[in-house]
């Protein structure tokens, strides 16, 4: 900076002409983001912006609002410490344009910047609006890649261009390579890529099990708890137990509480869940990797180190690291690849509105309740959580694939669009036909029932498949099975449950079926807009 007198949000140096406008968005909380590399904060202006579009588009937990809101207004206080400029317009601005365009444009108008240099959006629909901008208003706008993830856009093509199948296991071992992660030269160190059949056990209660740290609110948080309670009451979820870091400090505390009381357990029970344990040995990290508190390259290392020094096993290093620089880059490079229209896919022709419960958790499947409830309280389940037991239930059902990617969209504090929607479309409802996921994750109760104790508290009996006592999930899982028999029947993953449907007397089928029906006739849908 120069020596001559700054104000932040203000001015800049007096007799320096502003010349760059840097927008930075409530997913970019990164003090090394592209944009801002190489850009002279004394005549650069920082622009952030909480705007009602982005509030809406979709009913987002009020959780998920208010931590980008806490988390942003943090992040520019952070930058202003470090030397930037920065303008903050929050959402109760009386001159709030609503938009990240009309902000834009607000800031032109009052800035006159030579141009706008902003790093890439993590989303079709909000990266259309930056490349707009320089149309719109006169003003060269550089566009710049967002160097937070190993694989470019370009790098995922390369790798995918000419394959048959898309299979993340082997973009994963790329991945390994280039960054060295867990490698003896040329070889995985173990010699096995992927330990994840170590990592199926299911866990007992444990009173020593670690708890993630819980953060209580600042006065900036809780002006923006206020802000949210105000402005987004008919939003889904509650605001009562809100305890998540906003901070880059505070991310990194937990950060390094995982590492060094649950990492070591993860990778056995990384796929169990318990009544009453909403979190496990899970690292409660992916909203700060998410929005750029956390730097997952750092994070794999960490994992690593731990790994070196006998503190952790193979198999949880190996599991968390895979999650990282394996699926979350993928299902990343699937986003790009597929276009805005990967949302519209519904191979299987599916088209039942989710039912109400899913806005309630009001359920007497006792998974169900566990699942939803602990989302709406917390914004967060996890990975199994989300696919076996919510998008399990979803794909049984027959749910409309779309109306899903919305729910999981809204509804928790990772999602953004470029990591939930792959996730939704192709790994949980096989909207896309086997593209990312080589077989439907469909399962009958019999799988909740062995990687959980959810079924020793539930009204229905998982040992039933047919009958009003029944577990839902067995005749829906049967019945799944006949209604997409022509899509899935020559899957070859799906050749043993296939042919015992086929060994099944017809008296059995029908029985099975009418069960299914039954209870589908039974579910309320949600009302519309949730």
């Amino acid at each position: 900076m120069c020596g001559a007198r700054w104000i932040p949000e203000q001015v800049q140096c007096e007799g320096q002409k502003l010349t760059t406008l840097v927008p930075v968005l409530g997913d970019q909380l990164s003090s090394g983001l592209s944009a801002l590399i190489d850009t002279d904060p004394a005549t650069t202006r920082v622009l952030m912006m909480e705007v009602a579009d982005e509030a809406t588009y979709v009913r987002h937990h009020k959780q998920k609002i208010a931590y980008i809101f806490a988390a942003m207004r943090h992040h520019a206080d952070a930058l202003r410490a470090h030397g930037w400029t920065v303008d903050y317009v929050t959402l109760d601005d009386p001159a709030n344009s609503g938009s990240f365009t009309g902000e834009i444009a607000r800031a032109v108008a009052r800035l006159n910047p030579d141009r706008i240099v902003v790093t890439e959006s993590g989303e079709w629909r909000v990266q259309a609006m930056l490349e707009a901008w320089e149309t719109l208003f006169g003003v060269p706008v550089e566009i710049r890649a967002d160097d937070r993830f190993l694989a470019s856009h370009a790098e995922f093509e390369a790798w995918a261009e000419g394959r048959k199948a898309l299979r993340m296991e082997y973009f994963y071992r790329d991945m390994r390579r280039k960054t060295g992660l867990l490698m003896e030269g040329d070889k995985p160190v173990g010699g096995q890529w992927n330990f994840d059949q170590d990592n199926r056990k299911p866990a007992k209660t444990d009173l020593l099990m670690p708890r993630p740290l819980v953060f209580a609110p600042d006065a900036i948080t809780n002006e923006v708890l206020t802000l949210v309670a105000a402005r987004f009451a008919g939003h889904p979820g509650t605001l009562d137990s809100f305890a998540w870091a906003v901070t880059r400090e505070d991310a990194l505390r937990q950060q390094a509480h995982f590492l060094d009381h649950a990492l070591a357990q993860f990778g056995d029970y990384q796929d169990a869940m318990l009544t009453g344990e909403p979190h496990l040995w899970h690292s409660i990290l992916s909203p700060y990797l998410n929005s750029g508190l956390l730097d997952p390259l750092d994070l794999c290392h960490a994992v690593t180190e731990r790994y070196a020094a006998g503190k952790v096993p193979l198999n949880a290093a190996e599991g968390f690291i895979r999650q990282i620089i394996g699926w979350r880059e993928y299902v990343r490079g699937i986003y790009w690849r597929e276009g805005p229209d990967y949302a519209d896919r519904n191979f299987l022709e599916a088209h039942r509105p989710l039912p109400a419960f899913y806005w309630t958790g009001e359920t007497d499947m006792h998974c169900m309740a566990e699942a939803i409830g602990q989302t709406l309280d917390r914004a967060h389940a996890h990975h199994i959580q989300r696919l076996m037991v919510t998008g399990n239930f979803a794909l049984l059902i027959g749910a409309d694939p779309k109306q899903v990617h919305h729910w999981y969209l809204e509804i928790y504090i990772d999602a953004y669009e470029w990591v939930e929607l792959p996730n939704t479309v192709g790994m949980s409802q096989f909207a896309d036909g086997g593209l990312l996921a080589s077989k439907p994750y469909a399962a009958s109760g019999a799988y909740i029932d062995r990687m959980s104790d959810y079924c020793r508290s539930c009204r229905y009996d998982v040992k039933q498949r047919i009958g009003p006592d029944a577990c839902p999930f067995n005749a829906l899982y049967w019945d799944f099975l006949a209604r997409n028999e022509n899509k899935l029947g020559r899957n070859q993953r799906l050749a043993m449950p296939y042919r015992n449907w086929a060994k099944m007397d017809d008296a059995v089928k029908r029985d099975l079926r009418a069960s299914a029906t039954a209870f589908l006739d039974s579910l309320d849908a949600a009302p519309a807009g949730g």
